[in-house]
């Protein structure tokens, strides 16, 4: 699948089937993270792969406002380091790469951004000095998730020239 028809088609899954991701396409995912551009090149992120079942259980246990996590294959915690005024675009950025990657293998993904920070310190043996920005939730779809998104026009988001222009390309 090319880059545009993956963005095009990838939908965040909250259900996930029980089919394992083999290897190979966790790795792809970690590495289109580690790939990704950083603020200044400081590559400040850190990123903990989570795939045993019992320590799902725990991310499942710490999260506020993930629960769906329960069922995905596997999880990356993105850490990010808060010295940096730009640490939450990178994250965006890295967070972006990983879902784009693994959907090219048609594995799912979503992220949440709220967890208890003390009990994931804990379960994790996380860094005090890093952020735990972000927990994506990695698996196949448990039901077909390609459709068709539900998008404003470009119209409406985007201008020429000038706010409020229309656009000409």
């Amino acid at each position: 699948m090319d880059a545009f028809e993956c963005i095009a088609t990838k939908l965040d899954v909250k259900e996930f089937s029980a089919k394992p991701v083999p290897a190979e396409v966790k790795r792809k995912v970690l590495e289109a993270a580690r790939l990704t551009g950083s603020g200044r090149n400081i590559q400040h992120w850190r990123f903990v792969l989570i795939q045993n079942p019992e320590n799902l259980k725990k991310v499942l246990e710490a999260s506020v406002t993930g629960k769906w996590v329960s069922s995905a294959t596997f999880a990356v915690l993105v850490l990010t380091d808060p010295q940096y005024n730009f640490h939450m675009l990178d994250a965006g950025r890295v967070l972006q790469d990983m879902e784009v990657a693994a959907w090219n293998y048609g594995v799912a993904s979503r992220f949440y951004t709220t967890s208890d920070k003390d009990a994931m310190t804990k379960y994790f043996n996380l860094p005090k000095e890093l952020n735990l920005t972000a927990v994506l939730g990695f698996g196949y779809p448990a039901k077909k998730v390609i459709g068709k998104k539900d998008r404003k026009p470009i119209s409406e988001l985007a201008f020429s020239e000038k706010y409020g222009q229309p656009l000409s390309v």
